[in-house]
């Protein structure tokens, strides 16, 4: 019985013999009948990799026959149907969907076939070396696998064949690229073992023709996205062992040879003339040009990033080390702008590239900058060197202050205003050698790190404001790195050689006292804002007078500790009359002495000589109060161990002063070893107490004098009751002396 749908149809005389549905249905078995053929091709061909050309070729003319009968009968529906249909619209809906997917299933044979006619050209295309046109079609078959995916199929275990298949043909194109570049492009590298001679070829690349094929590779890289690695790796090797041997070695020179049918070859040759470590950046612009020329008419064109090489290895060494020459540098500014528009042109540089010309231009502050690095490098180098080398610095010495420019017109109006006017005499004039420094000696590094700074400090005069901010805080920073590096690089020395603690202390005072006027006599050369605010150095000079005066009495602090330490060997001076006991007693003494004779001539014409006083005063006093103390501890003295300590204490009064010998010359030291009192201040109370250990009782009251005498000026009442007690048996007459003593 026929359907509601084709009555009405038929009534409209608009229908054929066959129905629509038996139509539909009749298509729908010959689409699914071609599918289920194409996709056993498919999978025998590119799955199972059977031989099946003839049937392959019969079932692409049946895709397109089936795909025209879709499209007659879809056009007939939307012409002749659709007009009648509005009262079967449940029934034709389920028609619709029928027909919708017999449009899918064909438009997937149409990938399908795209797919292997692509794939067919691709074959015959490779093995004829037309890598352009083989590329091509991989990119069609690229395109036939992305649409199958989109189709919501990519489920298909057909789907997962098809890839497989474009990636084996992708990976075999690039392969042959690969062989043909190989044996386009031929680099000949010289061996690592053994030295290249002036004559030797350092590197060899040689282009081969025709420059057609290569053309031809470098396209078809591109087409399938692998030019940019390829060209990768080739420009790596070009900088590593071409174009950065040209900037770096001015011995090296380019040699092009061509030759009828065998292509180009650029090798890298040592040349027996040059004997410059570096060349000048328009001889690397001369010869990087005649690579990158060479590359350019076989590659046509190409990116070359190679600026921050020329400028790591050729610019950076160019720039002056002097101010005196930045003027000449407009030369080497002219001939980078003509390379950088040379390799743009080639585009080997982007069009708004400017690196090489902007640094280039930029030549003040990287000569700042420069100048700055070289001098922390020197000075640091300054700074960890030998201290003991020494110079000898007096009074009279002075900075090597080389004459500098007359002020500015701004200073002469001060001048002339009245400013910056001498003040008014005064009629107590200072001493002459009032704000010098004392004669002593220091290491010749620390004088060579002055006058570096006092350098750099001339390079600030005249230079821009940028410039002379970066030099000025540059020599600041001379002076605090040493205030870092030099206790830390040399603590160990410092803590175990008296003289070098010594000199170090002479530095630190020295830099110090230069510090003083430093700023002040560069201040008023220097551009704006230098010369009105901070061109100063004062704020540091505390700094470096506390870091010296450390070291030095860390040093004392030492030697103090080894002076009590030799003297705890001496039983503390007690029953001398034991003759081990005198003995040990005896020679720490002398070993007392003999550690102060040493450091005074270690110290001897070091330190200036007030502070060499002071400096062995202190130790002296040290060594010579603990033997006072350890006297005054004994609570029974016998006559022969007062003897015994008489001659012990007789011997450090007799030597004590001759170890202060600030001065070489023997005949200048007798003052300052007169000067004991002065330096050591027990020394009157070790006199006294010599004196006693000698003494009767009557020689000890009269010393006391009622407690106004020199004994009761270093002794307490106490104090000396104790000694008489220890040295004079319990009488009459030491009761009638004790009585007196109050």
């Amino acid at each position: 019985m026929a359907s509601f749908v084709t009555e009405v149809l038929a009534s409209s005389g608009k229908l054929e013999k066959e129905d629509l549905s038996g139509k539909i249905s009749k298509m729908s078995r010959k689409v699914e009948e071609t599918k289920e053929e194409v996709c056993d091709m498919i999978n025998k061909r590119y799955g199972e990799f059977l031989p099946t050309l003839q049937s392959s070729e019969d079932l692409m003319v049946q895709v397109d026959t089936v795909s025209k009968e879709m499209d007659t009968l879809k056009n007939w529906i939307e012409t002749e149907v659709l007009q009648n249909v509005h009262v079967a619209v449940a029934e034709y809906t389920k028609l619709k969907q029928q027909l919708e997917k017999n449009t899918i299933i064909i438009t997937m044979l149409e990938h399908l076939k795209e797919f292997h006619n692509a794939m067919e050209e691709f074959n015959k295309a490779l093995p004829e070396k037309k890598y352009v046109d083989a590329a091509n079609q991989l990119e069609r078959v690229r395109a036939s696998v992305d649409s199958l995916k989109s189709e919501k199929i990519s489920d298909l275990p057909l789907f997962s064949v098809l890839s497989s298949e474009l990636t084996v043909q992708r990976e075999n194109l690039l392969f042959h690229l690969g062989d043909e570049w190989k044996q386009l492009v031929i680099w000949k590298l010289p061996s690592s073992k053994g030295k290249t001679s002036h004559s030797e070829k350092v590197c060899e690349s040689i282009l081969n023709n025709p420059p057609a094929l290569l053309r031809c590779v470098l396209q078809a890289l591109a087409i399938q996205g692998a030019l940019q690695h390829k060209l990768k790796l080739f420009s790596q090797v070009l900088l590593k062992n071409m174009l950065k041997p040209l900037v770096m070695h001015a011995s090296l020179e380019v040699r092009l040879m061509e030759k009828q049918g065998e292509g180009t070859t650029m090798a890298l040759q040592c040349s027996e003339q040059s004997h410059e470590e570096r060349s000048a950046p328009a001889v690397v612009y001369r010869k990087l040009l005649l690579v990158l020329k060479t590359l350019h008419s076989m590659f046509l064109s190409g990116i070359k990033k190679m600026s921050q090489c020329i400028i790591r290895e050729c610019l950076l060494y160019s720039i002056p080390t002097d101010s005196s020459q930045l003027e000449n540098y407009s030369t080497v500014i002219k001939e980078t702008e003509e390379f950088e528009k040379s390799l743009k042109e080639m585009e080997y540089l982007q069009r708004d590239s400017t690196d090489l010309l902007k640094y280039a231009r930029d030549v003040n502050c990287h000569f700042a900058s420069k100048k700055c690095k070289d001098v922390i490098v020197a000075a640091r180098k300054l700074m960890t060197s030998k201290m003991h080398n020494t110079v000898k610095i007096t009074p009279d010495s002075e900075l090597l202050l080389l004459k500098l420019p007359a002020l500015g017109s701004q200073a002469a109006v001060k001048r002339e205003s009245g400013e910056d006017a001498a003040p008014m005499a005064n009629p107590k004039q200072l001493s002459p050698m009032s704000m010098r420094l004392p004669a002593c000696r220091i290491s010749e590094s620390v004088e060579q790190l002055m006058e570096l700074a006092l350098d750099t400090l001339r390079e600030a005069i005249g230079s821009s404001t940028q410039c002379a901010l970066q030099l000025f805080f540059t020599v600041r920073n001379i002076f605090q790195l040493f205030c870092d590096v030099v206790p830390t690089y040399h603590k160990e020395n410092l803590l175990k050689f008296p003289h070098l603690a010594a000199i170090q202390h002479n530095n630190c005072m020295y830099l110090a006292h230069q510090l003083l006027t430093l700023g002040h006599h560069f201040r008023p050369h220097l551009p704006q804002p230098l010369n009105e605010s901070f061109a100063t150095f004062v704020d540091m000079v505390p700094g470096f007078r506390k870091l010296g005066a450390q070291c030095f009495l860390t040093q004392l602090k030492v030697q103090s500790a080894e002076l009590l330490e030799r003297l705890s060997t001496a039983h503390n001076f007690c029953n001398l009359d034991d003759e081990d006991n005198y003995i040990a007693a005896s020679k720490a003494v002398r070993q007392v002495i003999h550690q102060l004779k040493q450091l005074g001539t270690v110290w001897q014409d070091v330190l200036p000589v007030s502070i060499y006083c002071k400096a062995m005063g202190s130790l002296l006093n040290t060594a010579v109060t603990e033997i006072i103390a350890k006297i005054m501890m004994l609570e029974d003295i016998s006559s022969e161990d007062g003897e015994h300590l008489h001659t012990l204490c007789q011997s450090v009064i007799e030597e004590g002063p001759l170890v202060f010998i600030p001065l070489a010359e023997e005949n200048r030291n007798r003052k300052y070893q007169e000067e004991v009192p002065l330096h050591v201040r027990k020394w009157g109370t070790f006199r006294e107490l010599v004196l006693v250990l000698r003494a009767n009782l009557q020689e000890i009251v009269d010393r006391w004098a009622d407690g106004k005498g020199p004994l009761a000026m270093e002794f307490s009442s106490l104090e000396v009751k104790s000694l008489i007690r220890a040295l004079f048996q319990n009488t009459e007459r030491r009761a009638v002396a004790l009585s007196k003593i109050k």
